[in-house]
């Protein structure tokens, strides 16, 4: 009863960042240790991937980002990826419109991903995600008196 405290999902050790619920930030975050969102990020939200940083979004919060942090529990609305070393755990409100990168997932009944989830095993680090360009080739000459042709390889 009174012994140690499973600190799984609980605060890390380390300062506490609050972003309050009447609070907008526009620009990129960069912390350590805990950061709880209760009002609206505009920007990427990012921690160094070995630390024990640790993101909190609300169910008021919401961030068009992406985050990359290496412990994220969301219960609000999330425009962007996600990007998890160690844990994520998805609660009821929680709503993400993007892909979800993880290596342990939790999810609550009636959370949402609109996107994909990848699973990251624990040698995996977050590689960005180029996307790839179609290959155009030089226009060829038509037949006489008609325009020259261009071609997209796929």
């Amino acid at each position: 009863m009174w012994g140690k405290k499973d600190n799984k999902m609980g605060f890390t050790a380390g300062s506490i960042t609050l972003i309050s619920k009447s609070t907008e930030v526009v620009g990129d975050i960069h912390f350590s240790g805990n950061l709880e969102v209760e009002g609206r990020v505009k920007g990427n939200i990012i921690a160094e991937d070995g630390s024990d940083a640790r993101v909190r979004v609300q169910d008021k919060g919401v961030v068009e980002g992406e985050i990359c942090v290496p412990t994220v529990v969301i219960n609000g609305h999330i425009k962007g990826d996600v990007h998890s070393s160690k844990h994520v755990e998805l609660a009821a409100k929680a709503m993400v419109q993007g892909n979800v990168h993880y290596h342990m997932i939790e999810m609550v009944k009636g959370s949402q991903v609109n996107g994909n989830l990848v699973y990251s095993g624990a040698d995996n680090k977050r590689q960005p995600v180029k996307p790839e360009k179609p290959e155009i080739k030089p226009p060829t000459a038509g037949a006489e008196g008609e325009p020259p042709s261009s071609t997209i390889a796929s």
